[in-house]
């Protein structure tokens, strides 16, 4: 996609409070730019992780620090109602305990002091067909796992020369293959939370044994630091357990691995909390960059709005900057200044 076309069409992506439609934009520019030369653009060539690093790349380097982490997730766009492909399809929603029809992406956010900026993106994508010999239902599979794209994107990351000292991710991330090379092959360190039924062995001589124990079995008390060696990997690591109280009041308990081997339990908790600008940013996604609201039928078409709406995020972002507002305000603002505008057109329509 050209830059210029890029750049009115993530434009509109903010501003718009409807369906993103190549109609809509042509209508916002008077036809300066054609619905088909929209659909043309959306539609020509894919745009991938390596062009929203050319996106972000001139930001990044004014706002990198050593003490930067990288902070990987994935999200659901829901689209029940589109033809299913080998980009819309099933995923399972954690969330929701069951499997979502749409677009599952996987995203990796840099966050440094107050500024978070979406580095890499993949979608992920199921084009092998298999009838499922259990409830005899055709279903897809991917190539590859969001775990290999993971660390595929942790690769990049280093090769770009990004400045960071660590990577967070939640319990989808935190496998074995995942934390072995962060540590001894990338020589960074990470924190990531553990499921309940995670394997521990509270010394080399019980690893040796074979004496591993649930995470959640452990005598715990809090504040409180252990070593301990997940089953599989071949170094120890610092472990957590944080209760926590959710919005409506429930308790809520999470464990938590770091590699830091001299971190504390408030280093360690701490840490992780820079994992929630994850969350934020995929919610602007949805209210404040209209990534879910393409009726686009296309894979092509579909994949390109996803990107358009990662660096309309971004720009909002770069404003955040300088205003000191946050997305969520700045969307109000123009939400109000478009209120006025069309109340002021409004007066001129019943004066004349």
């Amino acid at each position: 996609m050209k830059q210029n076309t890029l750049d009115l069409y993530t434009d509109y992506l903010s501003v718009t409070f409807e369906y993103a439609t190549a109609t809509g934009l042509s209508q916002l520019l008077d036809g300066d730019l054609s619905h088909d030369q929209v659909t043309r653009a959306l539609s020509h060539e894919l745009c991938t992780s390596k062009d929203l690093w050319l996106q972000v790349k001139p930001t990044i380097r004014q706002v990198e620090s050593d003490e930067g982490c990288l902070v990987f997730d994935d999200t659901l766009i829901e689209k029940p109602w589109m033809d299913e492909n080998e980009l819309i399809c099933w995923h399972y929603d954690p969330s929701k305990g069951r499997n979502v029809k749409g677009i599952n992406r996987l995203n990796c956010l840099y966050h440094v002091n107050d500024t978070s900026i979406p580095v890499a993106f993949e979608l992920v994508r199921k084009p092998i067909e298999f009838c499922d010999i259990k409830n005899r239902k055709q279903q897809r599979l991917s190539e590859v796992t969001k775990n290999e794209l993971m660390r595929n994107m942790l690769n990049t990351a280093v090769r770009n020369a990004l400045k960071f000292k660590g990577v967070l991710f939640d319990t989808w991330f935190s496998s074995t293959e995942n934390m072995t090379p962060i540590k001894l092959t990338l020589e960074k360190d990470f924190v990531g939370a553990l499921k309940t039924n995670r394997l521990v062995a509270r010394s080399e001589e019980d690893k040796a044994q074979g004496g591993f124990t649930r995470i959640d079995q452990l005598d715990w008390s809090e504040p409180e630091v252990k070593l301990g060696w997940l089953k599989g990997m071949s170094f120890p690591v610092r472990l957590v357990r944080q209760v926590f109280t959710n919005k409506d009041g429930s308790t809520g308990i999470r464990y938590l691995a770091c590699s830091d081997w001299e971190a504390d339990w408030d280093t360690i908790t701490t840490t992780y909390q820079k994992r929630w600008p994850v969350e934020v940013f995929h919610k602007s996604l949805k209210s404040n960059a209209a990534t879910s609201k393409s009726p686009a039928r296309r894979t092509i078409s579909q994949a390109n709005h996803v990107f358009a709406s990662i660096v309309a995020v971004f720009k909002l972002e770069k404003l955040k900057m300088t205003t000191h507002l946050n997305h969520f305000s700045l969307k109000a603002k123009l939400y109000v200044n478009a209120i006025h505008a069309a109340y002021d057109e409004l007066k001129m329509l019943r004066a004349a």
